[in-house]
This record gives structure tokens, sequence and C-alpha cells, in this order.
């Protein structure tokens, strides 16, 4: 269960004054149960600390929960025994669409920024439009400004109570301002990764990266390191991936395409495989989530790096790793071994009991089970030529 995850850390205030206090809880990015537990908890705290009012600082366009958590979100705001309230507001351009908008409908009071939007569908309505049909109450630019609206307002069958009084300061307006105290709260840290993870963008590319990492642990036989990064993100990818709408189709194309760069980086150019793994990867990308997508530049910047990667960085990687003598893979030149199948002008070999790729620096082919010597290296795949009448001075 994800509540036991989500302690809602508000602060106590040392001050006894004032002695009424509001909540304030932020409901950013798609709805998940981690978010769905988080303001349970929320209103729970809330009801037992008898707050004047619970406050939904709401941004989001909608819900990836299951239908049952969020109807039932639904109806805990509106049947609460405090009022819950919500604000469509923030930094940026805040919204509230599909389910984040059932949640306005069902909170008592609704405030609304002069940019935000809210609305079943996107785009939703405009805040001005919101206010002139009853789909917002309060015109509220700032979260002070739609607590100070907030005393008063009608509630079931009675008025919300947060004590507000005018303040004058010399040289200055009058100015009203709330007199309790506003307790702010958050997930904490485990359940923040979770919900951050949760978002179309990131789960898309811990998945890219983690594959990236296996690849990268596959060709340069690292100590491990790349491939416990590499579980570590595609552990997290799969959760995201689990909690939002994702088509398994558009998974395995992306990791066929990750297939297919290999192919050629083993083969050690890009050729066909590579051309047939970019298609893979960009039409996995496109076809990743059901009803979601991915940012534009978001697609373009991660498979750009994904190509650059293996089409260049990779093979550079790999040569500069097995060209060294520490690894020894020099001193295979001049040592001879067998065609394991015919090498026309690619094939498999096997030199020291192993079998590698091969090429012939000759346009004459050789046969498998011909006598094979190794005269030069290039990446993962050794330059042979037949024994029998080859050139003698490989050495260096």
């Amino acid at each position: 269960m994800l509540g036991a995850l989500l302690a809602v850390a508000i602060p106590a205030d040392a001050q006894s004054e004032p002695t009424r206090h509001v909540d304030v809880i932020e409901v950013d990015g798609l709805i998940d149960a981690v978010l769905v537990d988080f303001v349970h908890d929320a209103i729970d705290s809330a009801e037992r600390t008898d707050a004047a009012a619970l406050v939904l600082q709401l941004d989001s366009i909608g819900g990836v929960a299951s239908d049952a958590a969020l109807a039932g979100l639904v109806r805990r705001v509106r049947d609460a025994s405090i009022p819950v309230t919500a604000w469509v507001g923030g930094s940026g351009s805040p919204r509230a669409y599909r389910e984040a908008f059932d949640i306005v409908q069902a909170s008592a009071v609704v405030g609304v920024a002069p940019g935000a939007r809210l609305g079943p569908t996107s785009p939703g309505l405009k805040g001005g439009d919101a206010l002139r049909q009853k789909v917002a109450d309060v015109n509220a630019p700032t979260l002070r400004n739609f607590l100070v609206e907030l005393d008063g307002r009608r509630w079931n069958g009675g008025r919300i109570d947060v004590p507000t009084q005018v303040v004058r300061q010399a040289g200055r307006a009058p100015e009203r301002r709330v007199q309790v105290e506003v307790r702010f709260a958050k997930p904490d840290l485990l359940a923040s990764l979770l919900h951050g993870v949760a978002t179309p963008s990131v789960a898309y590319l811990l998945l890219v990266v983690g594959l990236l990492l296996v690849v990268f642990e596959f060709f340069t036989a690292g100590v491990g390191v790349a491939a416990v990064v590499a579980i570590g993100a595609l552990s997290l990818a799969a959760y995201g991936l689990g909690e939002l709408p994702t088509r398994l189709s558009a998974v395995l194309l992306i990791a066929a395409g990750m297939i297919g760069y290999s192919i050629d980086i083993q083969a050690g150019a890009p050729r066909t495989w590579t051309v047939l793994g970019t298609i893979a990867l960009a039409v996995g990308t496109v076809r990743l989530y059901d009803g979601l997508s991915v940012p534009l530049w978001v697609m373009a910047v991660v498979m750009a790096g994904t190509a650059l990667a293996l089409v260049s960085g990779m093979p550079a990687m790999v040569r500069a790793r097995f060209s060294t003598p520490t690894i020894g893979r020099e001193s295979m030149i001049g040592d001879t071994g067998t065609a394991l199948d015919e090498v026309a002008p690619e094939g498999r070999v096997e030199v020291r009991g192993a079998p590698w790729r091969a090429r012939t620096n000759r346009a004459t082919p050789i046969a498998a089970g011909a006598v094979i010597r190794v005269v030069g290296i290039d990446g993962l795949v050794l330059e042979v030529e037949p024994e029998a009448g080859g050139a003698r001075d490989y050495r260096h």
C-alpha cells in the first residue's frame, strides 16, 4: 500500500497564535497512485487536526490511476468533513483537465489564476471564461489571494471560517491578510521519486538510457558499473511505464531498435541494421503511450543522441578499449585460426578457441573450414586473409 510512503510532513509552529490553520498541498502532474494516496492522507490529516480548509493547488492534465481509485478520490474530496478547496494556479500555465477537473468540480471552492485553463478536455476554459460560466468561484492570481477569498464562502450548509483582517501600512493601500497558520505538505522522498518517474518523458528517457547502458556493458566488457546503473534505470522505467498507458509493442520496438544498432556495432560499420534500428526506435517512440505523448523536442533529442552514441560514439569507444595491448588483442595479429563459415567478405572465424566476426581483406572469399591468419583488428571485427599465400609481415 503506497499510503505508508506518504507521511504528510506538516511542520509545527512554535507560536500559539493564530490558533487555526489551513493545509496546502500541490497536486502536480498526472494523478497516479502516489498522488491519490497523498491526497487521501492530506484530507485525513486536515480532518484529524480540524483544519479551517485544505487547499489543493492543481496543475494536472489528467489521471493515470485506476478508474476506481480516481472515482474514490473524487468522493473523498466531496464528502470530507472539512472544506477541501481547489486553486488552479502557480508558475507557468497551470491546467486542470479530465480527472483533475473532476476533482475541481467536487471541491468546496474553486479559484483560478488568470493564465489557468480548466475543463473536461483540452484546451478547456480560460480563467476568466471559467468564472463567467460559474465553473470557478474566485479570481485568485496568487495563493494568498485565494486564501483571503475563502473566508465566509458557503460550504455544506455553513460558511468557511478562515479569519482575515485588514492591515494598514503607511504609504500603502489597505490589504486583507489571513490570520491563520498556513501549513504546506508534500510526499516523502520515495513517493516523490515514484511520482516523478511515472511521467511520459521521464519513463521514456529511463527506458532508452537503460537499454543504452546494456549495449555499452555488452560491448565494452566493463567491471559491471554500467550494468548496475542499467538495472536501476530499467527498474524505474518499468514502474513508470506500468503506471502509464504504455503499449508493450512499442517498448519491444524500441528494444528491437537497440538490437539493430548493436548488430552493426558488431559488424564495425553502420549499414542496413542501423537504418532498421532507427526506424524501429522512431516508431516505438511515437507509439509508446496510448492517449499520452512525449514532447516532440524530447523525442528529437533522445533519438538523435541515441543515434550519435551508437553509430559514432560506441564504435570509437570499442576500438579505443580493445586496441590497447593491456587488453591483449593486438597480440592476436599474426595468429591463425579456422573459418567457421564462409568469409565473403564477412563471416565468422575461430581464433584462440573463441568465435569472432571477421572480414577478409581480399576480394577472394575464404571457404568454411579454411585456415586463416589475423592481419588486423577493427573494433570487435578481425581482418583476416587465407593462411596459404598470405602476407607474412604483420607485426609493427
